[in-house]
């Protein structure tokens, strides 16, 4: 029998809403942009692009938000979060939702200096996006109903920046569950942050942040030094 070298990590996992039981996370997604931040923007004709996060940079979307090193712009950007149950590759859009364990609400945190230097080189978004603590989510709420419609936001000491609708999405969930499937096989595990709303904006240490998508869960942080 094999032996570990080095003690193995300790999986990383999620709270179920209303239970002890914890979701296993495995890998994460995530979409960008997915709504139109100007009005009369035309519904695109390509799917958007994606990117992927660690498992490591989910936390849970309470208490304290460390204010990340190596940059001078951390911007926030409040999603729909989506949990894979089933995987699968070349998933029907039709068929989708039987894949979905359930939703939540979280955050794709940006050190948004370094994903412009990025942009303008050429160069992968990993720095930007991939960093400790880039993916707070709040409790998954298992997918009793599949959520069509619905108040995204977000408000920064007391002040909204972000607000929206989950059915204003230029990719509905299902349709970004079977686009994901036809470049990768989808896992059991995987998270799916599906876009987010305009306003995104920068933090600074001391910031409250609250935000929230409506039936599907809520948060309160305050961001640290």
């Amino acid at each position: 029998m094999s032996t570990y070298v080095l003690p193995p990590a300790t999986p990383v996992t999620l709270a179920v809403a209303g239970t002890s039981a914890v979701f296993p996370v495995n890998r994460v997604f995530c979409i960008g942009r997915n709504y139109a931040w100007s009005a009369g923007e035309p519904r695109p004709t390509e799917m958007p692009a994606w990117f992927m996060k660690p498992a490591s940079a989910v936390v849970p979307a309470e208490g304290a938000l460390p204010y990340p090193p190596e940059t001078t712009e951390f911007c926030h950007e409040i999603e729909l979060v989506v949990a894979i149950g089933t995987g699968g590759r070349d998933i029907d859009s039709a068929l989708a939702e039987q894949h979905i364990w359930g939703y939540a609400a979280g955050l794709d945190l940006t050190r948004r200096n370094l994903q412009q230097q990025a942009k303008r080189a050429g160069g992968p978004w990993e720095p930007a996006k991939a960093f400790d603590h880039s993916a707070p989510c709040t409790p998954l709420v298992p997918a009793s109903r599949h959520p069509r419609a619905g108040a995204i936001w977000l408000a920064v000491n007391g002040i909204e920046r972000q607000r929206a609708d989950i059915a204003d999405l230029l990719w509905p969930v299902p349709e970004l569950v079977a686009m994901l499937s036809r470049s990768v096989a989808l896992r059991p595990g995987d998270l799916i942050y599906t876009g987010t709303p305009a306003g995104v904006a920068a933090l600074q240490p001391g910031d409250h942040v609250t935000g929230g998508v409506a039936g599907i869960g809520d948060f309160s942080m305050t961001v640290t030094s």
